[in-house]
């Protein structure tokens, strides 16, 4: 179990990068064409990709429309679609448009003290103060790293700080609604059926949004960001969630502006400053005490 746990944890690690890397790409999608919408990106990544996983899960045998002879199945979908997946994409990049990427990061991040708030008020989980500094480094790290020391960059007007709050709650839903899901079914076809009930939704609400410019470098972009910048990250984050609590899971997602900012040196050419590399330090700090563990096992705090 102790080694399904780190074998998770690395795979949660690499998925977060694989979400940064994605930010990236939409970042480049907006400045080629202004066609490209937050909704746009959305749609699509959201219906290609379930696609894909339900024919992957009807070809590795789970049997994905079985699931939907379940009303209460059905209904859960929809709202783990609508309260889960919405929020942690569409709404981050409606932040990254009306404002920037860093920004994004920053108020997205507030996501794993809500869902420490949670664990605690709701499921009487002991945290340990490590845990919590922890999550206060790493949140400072993702500061500097996202404004390379220009704090004068932290400018926001009440809409960004309202998509912004609606962005981090939904890493908090998007981590923990799911988790009783995944005893009656298997996360590709959760993810699946999820992500086309939300785009199929967002496909009515928005028809006009699902036009794709003719460009092969936009349409390029676009395959990244479904295959590297969805299916795999969010088949890692489901299935991470047997095996590590949600508040670790969602502390690893410190390293998606890592990847982000690294992604920016060799794509936008960006200068890392020394306190760039202060703030990826105390990020990497910050995994390594969550992940820290010690002999004697920590129980939780009992009704």
């Amino acid at each position: 179990m102790k080694q399904q746990k780190k074998l998770w944890i690395f795979l949660v690690i690499i998925s977060c990068n694989l979400w940064g890397i994605s930010g990236l790409c939409a970042k480049r999608v907006f400045d080629l064409s202004t066609q490209v919408s937050p909704i746009t990106i959305t749609q699509i990544r959201m219906l290609i990709s379930g696609l894909f996983l339900l024919l992957l899960a009807q070809l590795t045998g789970k049997k994905p429309i079985k699931i939907l002879y379940s009303r209460k199945n059905i209904i859960d979908i929809i709202l783990y679609g609508l309260f889960g997946l919405i929020p942690i994409q569409l709404f981050y990049f409606i932040v990254v448009q009306k404002s920037n990427a860093s920004i994004a990061t920053i108020l997205q991040f507030m996501g794993p003290f809500f869902i420490m708030f949670y664990m605690v008020v709701f499921e009487h989980q002991f945290l340990r103060r490590l845990d919590i500094v922890a999550a206060l480094v790493a949140f400072m790290g993702i500061i500097f790293i996202a404004t390379h020391g220009n704090f004068s960059k932290i400018s926001l007007s009440p809409e960004v700080l309202f998509w912004g709050f609606l962005s981090a709650l939904g890493v908090a839903t998007n981590t923990l609604i799911p988790r009783p899901l995944l005893k009656r079914m298997d996360s590709v076809t959760l993810i699946a059926w999820s992500m086309i009930a939300t785009g199929l939704m967002m496909l009515i609400a928005y028809p006009s949004q699902i036009l794709i410019p003719k460009d092969s470098r936009v349409i390029i972009l676009l395959v990244v960001i479904i295959i590297l910048g969805t299916i795999l990250p969010f088949y890692c984050m489901l299935n991470s969630l047997r095996y590590i609590k949600p508040s670790t899971a969602s502390i690893l997602d410190a390293f998606e502006p890592i990847s982000a900012t690294l992604g920016s040196v060799f794509v936008f050419n960006l200068i890392l400053k020394p306190i760039d590399w202060l703030g990826t330090i105390l990020v990497i700090l910050a995994v390594i005490a969550i992940c820290y563990q010690p002999k004697n096992k920590i129980k939780s705090i009992q009704k």
